[in-house]
């Protein structure tokens, strides 16, 4: 299909940079003082040349084909404010990133409308929210890195990257990360990775490079989506220490690519044995890379988001009635 003029926010930057990977046009609306999802093309990121800063105030003047939604308060409030009234009859996608925070299981998505195509990043958010009367699909993540940047391993630590997790506490695992420092070296990177004594934050083109001399990567996470640092590190081939919950537990296999346990005790001794033995930890890493290369690979990402930005144009113009001559959308993804 041709190039889609596709108007989204900044809410994720790592996923944002990924995204804009797919061969369409996007169209990132600012604000001055950068206030939530109107930072724009932040300086972190190496972007492509197909994505664009516009002032918000300018946004319900340009001519767009999608509207892409990321979060709650896109969808509530911020397309009501910078959106015409035509505009907000475009097709329309929204991405969620999280799985349901109010309850695992019970939480109606704010998205229920048959004609509006809900995104999700993993399948156990799909399973975990109530999707109401909204079509839905999963995208799983897509990453790259550096050919170059390979697990060596030469630092007997495990790595931990998060952004927030002294504010963000249990739901990260800060009280996890905080019992497994006491026994096992970690160093923590990500925003305000100094409170809590660590590194610091590294930008997303050096953290290949970075993470790929760590023994292992830990993820004390116990209750959100698949984190993009995990898949980006079994890319550079470190071996994955985590709980056995949300879609991690579908990630990693034990003794293959890392070790998933829901008992501490387990995953402390297991890391043990990682900084004791590289040779180990090698094999492992090569599995997660395996695991990364098949699941995980850029190439699949771009094709599925161009289906899935393919069939919401499609499902606008069937109810608008107009009749539409693209492919249908492959059913692979859809759920």
């Amino acid at each position: 299909m041709q190039p889609l003029r596709i108007l989204t926010w900044h809410v994720h930057g790592s996923y944002l940079y990924y995204l804009t990977q797919v061969p369409h046009q996007f169209y990132l609306p600012i604000k001055p003082g950068k206030p939530e999802g109107y930072g724009g093309r932040l300086q972190n990121f190496s972007w492509t040349d197909n994505v664009h800063d516009i002032p918000a105030e300018e946004v319900r003047n340009q001519e767009f084909d999608c509207i892409l939604f990321q979060s709650r308060r896109n969808y509530l409030q911020d397309q009501h404010e910078i959106l015409s009234e035509a505009q907000r009859r475009l097709p329309r996608v929204y991405l969620e990133h999280d799985p349901p925070r109010e309850h695992p299981t019970d939480t109606r998505h704010v998205v229920d409308d048959p004609n509006a195509l809900v995104v999700h990043v993993t399948h156990f958010n799909n399973l975990m929210w109530d999707n109401g009367n909204s079509p839905t699909c999963v995208v799983e993540h897509g990453v790259m890195v550096p050919e170059g940047d390979r697990h060596t391993g030469e630092l007997a630590k495990g790595l931990v990257v998060a952004n927030g997790l002294r504010t963000r506490g249990r739901r990260l695992g800060l009280d996890i990360f905080e019992q497994v420092r006491d026994r096992i070296p970690l160093d923590l990177v990500g925003m305000d990775a100094q409170s809590l004594d660590g590194l610091g934050e590294i930008p997303h083109a050096q953290l290949p490079a970075f993470q790929s001399r760590y023994r292992f990567f830990f993820h004390p996470v116990r209750y959100t989506s698949l984190g993009l640092a995990v898949c980006e590190a079994m890319m550079v081939g470190l071996p994955i220490v985590g709980l056995a919950t949300t879609e991690l537990a579908t990630v990693v296999e034990n003794d293959v690519s890392g070790y998933v346990d829901t008992n501490l005790e387990q995953l402390v001794n297991r890391m043990k044995e990682l900084l004791h033995d590289p040779t180990k930890a090698r094999r492992l890493g090569e599995g997660a890379r395996e695991v990364a290369i098949a699941r995980f690979n850029i190439n699949r990402f771009i094709q599925d988001w161009c289906e899935v930005f393919e069939r919401a144009v499609d499902q606008s113009s069937t109810v608008h009635g107009a009749t539409s001559t693209r492919q249908s959308i492959s059913q692979s993804i859809t759920v």
